[in-house]
């Protein structure tokens, strides 16, 4: 778990958005710690896609603040949010199939020769380094990533985000379509951006991912967040008890 001490990364406070007069996500407020991973969950509609395109820069809030590092910002576009080193791994991962992992990892921002040529040497030395820190055992620098298992293809976008001092970081299902070895793999990717004090916002819809690699999840029913939980507190049917029937197990003392 992570400490709860230092001042969240991210807050996102009374975070409401509609989408003609319908009410996608109402007054909502949700925090991320430094190394801390929290699930957002619910069905789709829930509304935790939408709360999360707000931080990304997808879509414009129309009320509410967002705190990064305690100071209130404002974000209007994904230019914004990664100013703010904010970075969204889609579960489409947005990868261009016919390059390679260094051409990926620089997509948009490529290293340049003093020459004014794309500089692939010092590209692919770059990717070297960050993939030995991030994935050890890839190896397939030459190859275009269309090539790439699922987990090879997360580990790449992963990398380029990190390259890019991203310090929160938003992942779409990560482990989506994903098998058992590859979705160890996405879960040892987790650790170390963790140990490396990245916070992570992880949509899912899939309650046990959710508790093998969250912290604390927020679940979200009809737009309105039904509440925040310690994954250690709580069991898979608490999860799914929250997901169906919008209750939390937290407050059966009040009931």
């Amino acid at each position: 778990m992570a400490q709860q001490t230092q001042a969240p990364l991210v807050e996102l406070k009374n975070i409401s958005i509609a989408f003609g007069g319908i009410k996608a996500v109402d007054d909502v407020s949700v925090d991320l710690h430094p190394g801390e991973v929290v699930g957002l969950l619910g069905h789709n509609g829930a509304g935790k896609s939408t709360l999360i395109k707000v931080l990304s820069g997808a879509y414009a809030k129309d009320a509410g603040e967002i705190f990064i590092n305690g100071e209130n910002v404002e974000i209007n576009s994904p230019r914004d949010a990664r100013a703010n080193n904010i970075e969204t791994i889609y579960q489409t991962l947005a990868l261009a199939d016919n390059l390679d992992a260094a051409s990926n990892l620089f997509l948009g921002r490529e290293l340049m020769t003093p020459f004014g040529l794309v500089d692939d040497a010092a590209m692919e030395a770059e990717c070297r380094k960050i993939m030995g820190r991030l994935n050890p055992n890839f190896q397939k620098f030459n190859e275009p990533v269309s090539a790439l298992s699922g987990g090879q293809r997360q580990s790449v976008a992963i990398a380029r985000a990190v390259y890019f001092n991203a310090r929160i970081l938003i992942m779409d299902e990560p482990t989506a379509a994903l098998g058992p070895h590859e979705t160890q793999m996405v879960a040892d990717l987790i650790q170390q951006l963790k140990a490396q004090g990245i916070g992570i916002f992880l949509i899912d819809h899939d309650v046990h991912s959710v508790m093998e690699l969250c912290d604390r999840a927020s679940v979200m029913k009809n737009g309105q967040l039904v509440g925040t939980v310690d994954i250690a507190d709580v069991s898979d049917d608490d999860l799914l008890s929250m997901i169906i029937l919008g209750k939390n197990p937290m407050e059966k003392a009040d009931a």
